[in-house]
């Protein structure tokens, strides 16, 4: 492995001062040093020239005030959700603990680039070194530390495929707070090692729907076999942290300060490709909440706002759960019971409960407001991917680069293979930048079902989706 100093002069960038940068490559692989781990996020909703419409409290449809959100979050966490700043400080004590895997790496696919005698180069940031496996982390130590420093002993939450609840118990270990996590049940019975990872780490995991809740029981009541969802698990956390004063609720994805939070993945990107000398055409994500797409993306489409190059920035969903390309844009709850506040988004429906399919994290009724209103303004686009499709790519993936996606994470990796295909297609060289948002070793028995021949595409049922769109909140037709 070469090692190089590389100095760079770009005053007044966010990342620090121009300083001289310790930086291993090898052509495929660019490490940051620690000291260039960003000191602040970015919040995308300074750059932008529409504002965000207003989230509407779930009894009245009023506009929300901060002092509605406190019976679930800290102040700070409300300040950063409302604000406008362009940049937020990122604690000393947060920045400590994310040092111990931060900056993640850069890689260029040069492998896979030669597999598919592509022109195209395929980027790709390694987001599974975190300790639990993926970019949650970024997001789960911010809330552990912030709930901590107000004095909170504990922290509800809901949990998809088990990566953010993963996250959130190792942070909570932390900053010695207990975490409970009511994980979708169709996961928590596809993935029991993210169940133990989360009881290693201190977390008590409840599978939703469960009669821990009357959120829960009602589902139960009217659908005892329930898979259960992320909008069914979130009303069950919200509900049991309102019950209590010393318990606060944390949220995975779509919230502003977490999206806030995930930024960092998107400006080491950017001083990376810097380094690397390349300039991405297209960037990709996939698509559940919006958090791992949006710490990538914001970052450079913030500086298009501002006047810089515009890339194509591409949203990749689960074709079973449509939100982006097949949801309404109008305000909807972010959970099944209406509990939580009415937030402008793509939305199929709070009563929506999406297939079961292996990439659980990316079965979310909702998007990130954020990432809706980007959507409706045409800065991003979305597309949608079978899960067959999606594993194939993904051992493609890992048989010439050697990292194995998770679930979710390949939705972003078809996308990039598609677009490598096509800039061969075309003859033309195209820089492509992709999330590799997590690692899909606690998803071998997908992986066993893909290769068994058992693992199929599922389908949603217009009918549900037409039947959950007709039950939208009546404040959302002012």
């Amino acid at each position: 492995m070469l090692l190089q100093i590389v100095t760079l002069t770009r005053p007044g960038h966010p990342l620090g001062d121009p300083k001289e940068h310790t930086v291993s490559t090898n052509q495929k692989k660019i490490i940051l040093s620690e000291q260039d781990m960003p000191k602040v996020w970015y919040n995308i909703a300074a750059d932008l020239a529409v504002p965000l419409d207003p989230p509407l409290h779930p009894a009245t449809g009023q506009p929300l005030g901060p002092t509605d959100l406190e019976p679930l979050f800290p102040r700070a966490l409300i300040q950063q959700e409302m604000s406008a700043e362009r940049h937020i400080e990122i604690p000393h004590e947060v920045r400590q603990v994310l040092h111990s895997w931060r900056p993640s790496p850069l890689i260029r696919a040069t492998a896979l680039e030669r597999h598919l005698d592509t022109p195209a180069k395929i980027y790709f940031k390694l987001e599974g070194v975190s300790p639990s496996g993926s970019h949650k982390s970024n997001t789960a130590v911010a809330q552990a530390f912030y709930n901590h420093a107000e004095g909170i002993r504990r922290i509800t939450t809901e949990t998809g495929a088990g990566q953010w609840g993963s996250a959130l118990s190792q942070a909570g270990a932390v900053f010695g707070l207990e975490v409970k996590i009511f994980m979708v049940r169709g996961s928590y019975e596809q993935k029991p090692y993210r169940k133990l990872l989360m009881e290693t780490y201190g977390g008590t995991v409840v599978p939703s729907p469960s009669r821990e809740t009357l959120a829960g029981r009602r589902i139960l009541a009217a659908h005892p076999d329930s898979p259960g969802s992320l909008g069914i698990a979130i009303s069950e956390a919200v509900e049991e942290a309102l019950g209590r004063d010393d318990t606060h609720y944390a949220l995975g994805s779509v919230l502003n300060h977490v999206l806030l939070h995930q930024t960092i993945i998107g400006q080491e990107a950017m001083k990376q490709l810097e380094i690397a000398g390349d300039d991405p055409d297209v960037i990709i994500g996939c698509h559940g909440g919006g958090s791992n797409f949006a710490g990538l993306a914001f970052p450079f489409l913030g500086a298009h706002l501002r006047g810089g190059k515009r890339r194509r920035i591409v949203a990749v969903e689960p074709a079973s759960c449509p939100t982006l390309t097949k949801g309404v844009y109008d305000y909807d709850f972010g959970d099944t019971a209406g509990m939580t506040p009415l937030t402008k988004m793509y939305t199929l429906g709070h009563d929506f409960v999406p297939p079961s399919i292996h990439a659980g994290g990316l079965r979310y009724h909702g998007a990130a407001p954020i990432v809706s209103k980007l959507l409706n303004l045409g800065l991003i686009e979305a597309q949608s991917a079978g899960q067959v499709a999606c594993f194939e790519a993904a051992v493609q993936f890992a048989r010439t680069e050697g990292f194995l996606p998770a679930p979710e994470s390949s939705h972003a990796v078809k996308a990039a293979i598609d677009e490598a295909l096509a800039a061969k297609a075309e003859g033309k060289e195209r820089v492509i930048l992709f999330n590799l948002s997590g690692h899909g070793h606690f998803d071998l028995s997908a992986y066993d079902s893909y290769f068994r021949g058992t693992l199929g595409d599922v389908d949603f049922e217009p009918a549900s989706i037409q039947h959950a769109l007709a039950a939208l909140p009546m404040a959302s037709r002012g």
